[in-house]
């Protein structure tokens, strides 16, 4: 008792509305409306419009391309320059060892992650739009480089003799061999970059959308397990040949456990040290965040300890350590990419374009979702693409968005760009000065590096229980961006990935659901009957679809137990034809109506389908002699109503489908209307020559509540009874 009355109380306290109107029709609302008038443009005009140019238009389009022309005569000094120098020099010592160690995946000298450490990082504070990512090298990319890298210039085992000629043969070979994996290198960013401003300026910066969530997570965690398997080898100290292409990660797992048994164990020693030291300092990043001012640079301590323990204890020459070697100083000129290169290399460059291009800019809309401020996908590729095809010319190999370095960068206080402009300083001052203090430097320690980076990477295994339970299509998704970036390698796995997910659409558009729909009592609100108990059902058929098609959506209308209207206008057309044929002409005039009126009863059905899902009728399969008996239709219907708010387009063989439904069904009595057409959708069936003189604009309601009062009026008092207005 209580309850009921406290909800009494909460509906007088609810705000209610009153609105009367007349019962819009497509053709009396547009006749009370008054169209805006626009001048339609030729091609020509357009063209010159678009080509004028005045000192607003410029300006603007110079703060487009250059955003730091606008905001940094607004930097606010006093707020925001410590925070941006604390997060820049934090985020450029953890520039120097990630630029060392993913150039082992790009598989070039480390000389060139440093390059590609400072040019595009640089080049970014100019044109980029997102404030808090850091730009630069990354293992997806790195280890997609290099995969074309080894493609193109195959890795050679060579044995070493004691002889001094052939080893100085042999390091000739290795330093030939370098130089023409920079080359590639080299020329994919070029390529990737030129690939990055093209789609940038033609505005295709929502191509990103074709990259969802499940595809790129998957995708990443198969590239992770790429790059984890890559480095066992830099780990173990094994010489092994470099693979690419499909199964590379079975070749490589069988090298490396063939020549397990070679193992250097001070190699070995020195990772494992590393790797512990490394996590360790992520825990305790982790665990005092709140009271440390930065983040510990465990990666830059675990770099210095290396390279001094190699340096003094002499790691190469009396334990055969492998270390980084000659890192050049100072900048080189300037040079030309040279593109003669296999012109293969063009799909892999379109692939690393597209996915830089996605991970930089999914990264990009979480830090301005959290910060509030907005970015510009289109802007974000010509950066990117600046980036790449510029950095070209300077020897760096393709980069894009860093996610732990971001994540450091936003955490310890960076507001602005300039924090990655001072990071690059970081970087450039290493290359020209201290550079060759790292020489000693083991090539473990980077594995360990890139080790413990891919953490976060293969943490999103844990994806598989949550799509699990939100999403099978979605857990399919990334099931299948996973196995074929795994095994197919990543350039084909991600095409297969993106293949499937646009099937996987394509599947869900053309299987949709829909609801039938009945009146919440003394209100104009229309819900699902089978999720709501209160709502009740209208001598009218009312039907939601999420989407028009021809097949599945014609074969709901015309399934009679699906929409529980008893009625299949098909059906009984062809048994009323079949009833007249058999009449006997000189019979009782009135036993032609008699017939008629039989031939409209349907077949009874025990079986419903669950609603939301297609039921496949097999009536219409039947052969005809098994509907002459009749029976009583299960609901007397006079109207069809079909809610068009979720149907975002329809198709000529759609609109050709729907007309034919509406003519079979006012053949056998039964009205049809739309409720909440669209105008795009009402355009595009009047271009489609929808309409005519037997369906017109009046059966286009603008909402359904419209519809079914106009409905009620339309068939007189039997239907005024069963409203509960």
């Amino acid at each position: 008792m209580e309850h009921a009355q406290e909800e009494e109380a909460c509906l007088e306290q609810t705000q209610r509305y009153c609105v009367q109107r007349p019962i819009y029709n497509q053709e009396l609302l547009q006749g009370q409306l008054h169209r805006r008038q626009r001048t339609p443009q030729t091609l020509g005009q357009k063209i010159a419009h678009s080509c004028r140019c005045s000192s607003k238009k410029a300006k603007s389009s110079l703060y487009s391309f250059m955003p730091i022309l606008k905001w940094l005569p607004r930097y606010p000094v006093k707020e925001y320059l410590l925070g941006d120098i604390i997060s820049g020099v934090s985020t450029g010592i953890m520039q120097l060892p990630q630029g060392l160690a993913y150039s082992l995946l790009a598989a070039v000298p480390p000389v060139f992650g440093l390059y590609s450490s400072f040019y595009p990082v640089f080049l970014y504070t100019f044109f980029g739009t997102s404030r808090h990512i850091s730009i630069g090298t990354f293992a997806v990319i790195s280890m997609m480089v290099g995969g074309v890298a080894v493609r193109e210039v195959p890795d050679e085992i060579i044995s070493l003799d004691s002889n001094s000629t052939n080893i100085t043969d042999v390091l000739e070979y290795y330093s030939a061999r370098d130089a023409k994996r920079v080359q590639v290198a080299v020329t994919l960013a070029f390529l990737a970059g030129l690939i990055q401003l093209s789609l940038g300026f033609l505005r295709f910066g929502f191509v990103a959308i074709y990259l969802t969530e499940p595809l790129v997570r998957g995708f990443t965690t198969a590239a992770a397990v790429h790059v984890f398997i890559s480095q066992l080898k830099y780990l173990l100290g094994i010489q092994t040949s470099r693979f690419s292409g499909p199964l590379s990660v079975v070749y490589v797992s069988t090298a490396v456990l063939s020549k397990i048994t070679t193992t250097n164990i001070a190699t070995m020693i020195v990772g494992l040290t590393c790797i512990i030291l490394l996590l360790t300092g992520k825990k305790i990043n982790r665990r005092f965040k709140k009271k440390l001012p930065v983040p510990v640079p465990m990666e830059i301590i675990v770099v210095i300890i290396g390279t001094g323990v190699s340096a003094g204890m002499n790691l190469n020459e009396s334990y055969k350590v492998k270390v980084v070697g000659s890192i050049p100083q100072g900048l080189r000129a300037p040079a030309v990419p040279q593109i003669q290169l296999n012109p293969a290399m063009l799909g892999d460059a379109v692939a690393i374009a597209i996915v830089g291009f996605s991970m930089a800019v999914s990264m990009a809309k979480i830090f301005a979702l959290k910060h509030g401020y907005t970015i510009d996908g289109n802007q974000e590729l010509i950066a990117l693409g600046i980036c790449n095809s510029v950095g070209s010319f300077f020897q760096t190999f393709p980069i894009t968005c860093s996610m732990s370095r971001s994540l450091v960068q936003e955490g310890t206080g960076g507001k602005t760009q300039i924090a990655g402009a001072l990071s690059a300083v970081i970087v450039l001052l290493v290359i020209v000065a201290i550079g060759y203090l790292f020489e000693p430097l083991p090539q473990t320690v980077l594995a360990g590096i890139v080790m413990v980076n891919l953490k976060g990477m293969l943490k999103q295994f844990r994806d598989i229980r949550h799509f699990w339970r939100t999403s099978k299509i979605e857990l399919a998704i990334w099931m299948v961006a996973f196995v074929a970036s795994l095994f197919l390698g990543l350039e084909y796995g991600l095409l297969t990935a993106v293949t499937f997910a646009i099937i996987t659409v394509i599947y869900r558009t053309q299987r949709p659901k829909y609801r039938i729909l009945g009146q919440i009592p003394n209100t104009d609100i229309y819900c699902d009957v089978e999720e709501y108990e209160e709502v009740g059902t209208c001598s009218s058929a009312l039907c939601s679809l999420i989407q028009w098609n021809k097949d599945s959506c014609g074969s709901l209308l015309l399934c009679p137990t699906t929409l529980h209207t008893g009625v299949n206008p098909s059906i009984i057309l062809a048994a009323r034809r079949k009833a007249l044929k058999r009449a006997v002409p000189s019979a009782n005039p009135g036993m032609k109506n008699d017939v008629e009126a039989t031939a409209k009863h349907e077949i009874a059905s025990d079986d419903l389908p669950v609603n939301g899902k297609f039921a496949e009728s097999s009536v219409q399969d039947m052969p005809l002699d098994e509907h002459e008996h009749f029976v009583l239709p299960k609901a007397n219907i006079h109207s069809l109503i079909l809610d068009f708010t979720p149907v975002n387009f329809v198709d000529s063989v759609g609109a050709k489908t729907l007309k034919s439904i509406i003519q079979k069904f006012n053949e056998v009595g039964v009205f049809v209307c739309i409720a909440g057409c669209s105008d795009p959708v009402t355009n595009e069936l009047t271009r489609l020559n929808f309409f005519d003189k037997s369906i017109t604009r009046e059966l286009l309601f603008h909402s359904i509540h419209d519809a079914v009062l106009a409905c009620q009026m339309k068939h007189g008092s039997a239907a005024q009874a069963d409203s509960n207005l």
